[in-house]
């Protein structure tokens, strides 16, 4: 979490009565569970419970549900959106973001999705689903049936985010605003002058004109540049505006704009990393920094780890078995894990799954193939691993954060360690092939158990992570800063300086020097949760041999492409291709 990344954001600030009518209401119909007839629009849909879009199902009454629902909406569009729908192309239904993945159905009829369902689940939180209508699938006059089967993997779950809505296709759809960049990974390596243009397109029916507001800041507010101009892009054409930066400082950046037209407005978002590898966020590792992680260490090999695996014969399959696996950790606390084996007899490398914030880390989440053995661990606090630590979501991150004997990532990166006491026991583990891998909290996660077991650890492949660079974090990022804002305030009675202190024991910034293994890290240059800035405040440190990659567009969730580029960097350190 980051900011070594230019973010240029152009967000268009939206003039009252200017927005396309929405045809959809708050609140859906809402069922857990799955069913391919929740689809049907003769579905009677009568006896279900009501829900809005835009928060998680959890903040609304369903716990800590995770698996199937079903969102179900009727609609009637009146046919005097027919001439304005056909002349642009139809509608845009626009469902927000999903935690994880979905579905989306039209009258019973697939209109698209986001990720992957189980067998084959794949999680598609951070994409925005937008899905066009074409004019002749509408039944006008009548109620059209939209319904959205979604699948959570853990963790929150639903439709989170707006906007969500129905609308005739417009400005938001037909102008178009894009940067051109050398690069597509929207950065700039080379010392010297940041310039960049924006092409903004025009498809409308009529010629576009109006004012372009820009504004470019620096990922902790600083402003770089901030000027109006006025803009006329003719029907079917394109202009092309320059930003000249000048010489910026090593980070991220964010832009923001304002495109006001008479026919509506537009926005939009993108960003920009300048030098992320020279950003320079230096250690504050306590003088005993080595000492409480030693005595860690020794804490936990004082503990008999009592592995005890529990076959899963529903999950098991002609080529792999799946096991529970319960085992001890720091304090004689109880973690659970699922490890998965080929059947095949053999010496297989090994990957160690570790998990976001919050989440339930399952099968479905760890490596699907025969040729490697996996292990998805479940930190204590978290998925099935609750029995003796349970402070709750909410919670978790300031669990006895003001002694930092007894915090709870002290025992958390313990638990990692343990996973990996626990691979080296198998004789199927070829134990010169064993990675760590995770993202958000599992990508702080991995880069501490690189550390903390740096001999045993072979290869690292953290995403978006976590737990990096606090006193940054808390000023580049509303969460967790706005939660630890609160805990100050609740308790004035602990110097502030006290919990900062204890953050440092577990900043992955101050671990990452101890990592001996090659680490590829991948961050979203959109991410607002771990901003890259923190992501390459940790990076930087490592000495190890290890290299990056950047998706411009993602936030906190990356593209399916990454799983893909993850296993295949895997497979190419273990000389398994």
């Amino acid at each position: 979490m980051k900011r070594v990344l230019i973010l240029l954001g152009i967000i268009a600030l939206m003039s009252p009565g200017m927005q396309a009518q929405n045809l959809l209401k708050l609140e859906w119909k809402f069922r857990t569970g799955d069913d391919p007839s929740w689809a049907d629009p003769a579905y009677d849909d009568a006896g279900w419970k009501q829900i809005e879009a835009g928060r998680t199902w959890e903040d609304q009454g369903y716990g800590d549900y995770d698996g199937y629902a079903w969102y179900r909406q009727g609609v009637v569009i009146p046919e005097s959106l027919k001439k304005s729908a056909t002349a642009n192309g139809g509608f845009i239904l626009r469902v927000g973001r999903i935690d994880d993945s979905d579905v989306t159905y039209w009258n019973g009829e697939v209109l698209g999705g986001k990720g992957g369902m189980p067998p084959h689940y794949e999680s598609g939180y951070g994409a925005d689903r937008i899905y066009t209508i074409p004019v002749d699938k509408i039944k006008w006059g009548e109620i059209n049936a939209i319904a959205v089967r979604v699948y959570d993997g853990g963790g929150g779950g639903g439709i989170y985010t707006d906007p969500v809505g129905l609308s005739v296709i417009g400005m938001e759809e037909l102008v178009s605003v894009q940067p051109i960049l050398e690069r597509e990974d929207h950065l700039f390596l080379e010392k010297g002058a940041v310039a960049l243009k924006l092409q903004i397109g025009n498809q409308l029916k009529e010629k576009l004109q109006g004012q372009l507001a820009v504004r470019v800041e620096s990922d902790f507010g600083e402003k770089i540049l901030e000027e109006n101009r006025e803009l006329r892009v003719r029907s079917g054409g394109s202009e092309t505006v320059n930003l000249e930066l000048g010489e910026l400082d090593p980070g991220f950046y964010k832009i923001s704009a304002m495109l006001q037209t008479g026919a509506g407005n537009k926005r939009a978002a993108f960003a920009i990393g300048v030098r992320p590898e020279e950003i320079i966020s230096p250690q504050d590792r306590p003088d005993d920094f080595d000492n409480y992680w030693m005595r860690a260490r020794r804490e936990l090999d004082a503990v008999d780890p009592q592995f005890k695996l529990i076959r899963q014969d529903s999950l098991c399959t002609e080529t792999r078995e799946f096991y529970i696996l319960e085992m001890r950790s720091l304090g004689n606390i109880l973690v659970r894990a699922w490890y998965m084996r080929p059947v095949k007899e053999g010496v297989y490398p090994a990957i160690l799954h570790v998990q976001g914030y919050g989440t339930f880390l399952k099968p479905d989440n760890m490596y699907q193939g025969d040729d490697m053995v996996a292990l998805g661990l479940n930190i204590r606090g978290h998925g099935f691993s609750q029995d003796h630590v349970n402070p709750g979501f909410q919670s978790f991150l300031q669990t006895h954060v003001e002694d930092k004997e007894l915090y709870i990532y002290r025992g958390a990166y313990m638990d990692c360690i343990r996973a990996v006491d626990f691979l080296f026991s198998r004789p199927e583990v070829d134990t010169t092939r064993v990675a760590v891998e995770g993202g958000s909290q599992g990508g702080a996660l991995s880069f501490a158990t690189a550390a903390l077991d740096n001999e045993r650890i072979s290869i690292c492949v953290p995403h978006v992570p976590f737990l990096s660079d606090f006193p940054d974090y808390f000023k580049v990022a509303g969460w967790p800063g706005g939660e630890f804002r609160q805990y100050f305030k609740l308790h004035p009675e602990i110097p502030q300086e006290q919990i900062y202190r204890t953050l440092s024991y577990i900043d992955i910034k101050n671990l990452a020097p101890w990592i001996r293994a090659p680490l590829f890290m991948s961050v979203g240059l959109m991410d607002t949760t771990c901003p890259p800035h923190i992501n390459f405040a940790a990076y930087n440190q490592v000495t190890s041999p290890k290299e990056y990659s950047v998706y411009p567009e993602a936030g906190h969730s990356l593209p399916g492409a990454y799983d893909r580029a993850k296993y295949e960097w895997i497979k190419k350190m273990f000389h398994m291709q």
